[in-house]
């Protein structure tokens, strides 16, 4: 049966992306991956305790620049350092280029797409299903960091920034997971691929001078990130580091236009692609 004609006999696209949604939640939130990836999250955790017990004792944890550096600041440190720049890039990576990716190694690609639902409506509900899991992964370890090492009376004054926090990593795993599920449809080993990407690419050309470092999402995230830190040095070494980073107009512009035609890209090529497989 064609794509054309499953499409018109099968449920509209929103509801089918619906259904393919409900089923792939429960699988991925019950799944090996999800259960290393919340071992992954609670190193942060662990991390603000260790930080919590050292304050308890009157020893500042952390001096920048001789400043001490307050509960806000860490947090907006560990943020910045451990999960844009680490936990957001491999969740992506991980549950990213699985969408279809698993299908085709669990030699289940073929049987799925011979139900009645538009190819694209597939690749979209498991892509919400993914933006939904990491959600509820990720989020647990931010607020518990966030209070462990954010004193109560200025929970009120760094509210703001723990909002402006959240939205920021909302945005990294939309992106990062929407770029790596059109690599999932494109190579044959998608995680490789993405894990060069995200930890070699990246990594390098962000330290480069010139234009390459334009085409990475992690520059766009990263001028979103020096947001109003509590600690002046905080600020600076922000500022020693990212030396050149786009405004945050530009990095809103150019990571939802990397979200949305990494979307439509993946979807036509699900769409299009003949997928054999190896016997």
């Amino acid at each position: 049966m064609s794509a054309g004609l499953a499409g018109r006999q099968g449920p509209p696209y929103t509801h089918a992306a619906r259904r393919v949604f409900d089923l792939s939640l429960g699988e991925m939130l019950w799944s090996r991956r999800t259960i290393f990836m919340a071992l992954v999250v609670g190193a942060p955790v662990l991390l603000a305790i260790v930080i919590r017990i050292v304050q308890s004792t009157g020893v500042t944890p952390l001096r920048i620049n001789r400043v001490s550096v307050d509960g806000a600041g860490i947090f907006g440190m560990m943020m910045w350092i451990l999960y844009l720049r680490f936990i957001v890039p491999v969740l992506g990576v991980f549950y990213g280029t699985s969408l279809i990716a698993d299908e085709v190694e669990d030699k289940t690609i073929t049987y799925l797409f011979t139900r009645p639902v538009p190819r694209g409506a597939v690749l979209l509900g498991k892509y919400l299903a993914y933006l939904v899991c990491t959600t509820l992964v990720v989020l647990p370890s931010v607020m518990l960091v966030y209070f462990l090492l954010v004193p109560l009376g200025q929970v009120g004054a760094s509210f703001l920034q723990l909002l402006t926090d959240l939205a920021i990593l909302a945005a990294g795993l939309a992106t990062y997971g929407a770029l790596f599920a059109w690599v999932g449809t494109l190579v044959k080993r998608p995680l490789l691929v993405g894990l060069v990407f995200a930890f070699g690419f990246e990594q390098v050309v962000l330290l480069m001078p010139g234009y390459l470092k334009r085409f990475t999402l992690a520059y766009y995230l990263q001028g979103l990130v020096p947001h109003a830190m509590p600690s002046e040095g905080v600020v600076s070494l922000l500022q020693a580091v990212f030396r050149e980073s786009p405004s945050t107009v530009t990095a809103i512009f150019w990571l939802l236009f990397a979200l949305v035609a990494s979307l439509v890209l993946a979807a036509r090529t699900v769409e299009r692609r003949e997928y054999v497989l190896e016997q």
